[in-house]
């Protein structure tokens, strides 16, 4: 299927790693014109090269801390200026902490909403314009199943990533005539560092191997099985092409099944 990208100018952030990579390698692969954006800029240029060197397209990173709304204009200003133009914004930041309501304080409710909530505001707002420019565009947010589905300890993810989804659905009312589509992807459990790293540290701090822990993180995924961050850039891809130009407003959900609710 040819998803008419090629050449297309896509921005992703949190690009380093993770989802927000394989996201931008899997746009680049069908020969979008990728910029990359995170805080770390030593990783990021070892990400934008090795990710150049796998698709054979240029791959361009700008650092920025999408907390920082100077930053975060300054960052929309160069990519703007590297093609030319902007056609697909991916907005995607790290999780904040989980625990218990009381356990956060006023700092930790604002540092979550500075992070997942208007960091999307600010680089939308900023991206539009020259969307708009262009007569059509993407716009698609990396969120979280907690917006589907309760899960436990996620009160700052879910509080404010409950914003990006009204956000966006406002929005995709508001930028519709333009042929501009803005859309959330929910990724469930993936194979990526941070997983390692902390969602199986029970599991081998109890002794269990890797795969052993994995497997025992799986049993309550109806497909028995962590999912590859290449299975999520392939639904990023997917409603940033020219495929889903009628696809606008949703919140889909990529995570093998586990969210059971109805709607």
């Amino acid at each position: 299927m040819d998803l008419r990208i090629e050449n297309k100018v896509a921005v992703v952030l949190a690009a380093s790693k993770g989802l927000g990579r394989a996201t931008a390698e899997a746009l680049s692969a069908e020969g979008a014109r990728v910029i990359i954006g995170s805080r770390n800029l030593q990783e990021l240029e070892k990400t934008a090269q090795e990710i150049s060197l796998k698709t054979g397209n240029q791959v361009i990173a700008i650092p920025v801390d999408v907390t920082d709304a100077a930053q975060v204009e300054n960052f929309v200003l160069k990519t703007a200026s590297a093609f030319g133009r902007i056609d697909i914004l991916v907005n995607n930041a790290g999780g904040p902490p989980f625990g218990a309501v009381e356990s956060f304080t006023e700092t930790d409710w604002q540092a979550a909403f500075e992070l997942n909530l208007l960091s999307t505001v600010r680089l939308t707002r900023l991206v539009l314009p020259h969307l708009k420019k262009n007569g059509s565009g993407r716009i698609i947010n990396i969120v979280g199943t907690s917006v589907k589905s309760v899960l436990e300890g996620s009160v700052l993810s879910t509080s404010i990533r409950m914003g990006v989804i009204g956000f966006s659905k406002l929005l995709a009312d508001e930028v519709g005539p333009d042929q501009i589509t803005v859309n959330n992807v929910c990724p469930g459990l993936f194979l990526t560092d941070r997983v390692r790293g902390s969602a199986i540290k029970k599991e081998l701090a109890a002794g269990m191997t890797e795969e052993q822990a994995e497997a025992e993180k799986a049993k309550n995924i109806p497909m028995r099985r962590i999912g590859q961050p290449e299975e999520l850039a392939a639904m990023i891809t997917f409603l940033a092409s020219e495929k889903a130009s009628y696809i606008t407003g949703t919140t889909i959900q990529v995570d093998g099944g586990v969210t059971r609710s109805i709607f």
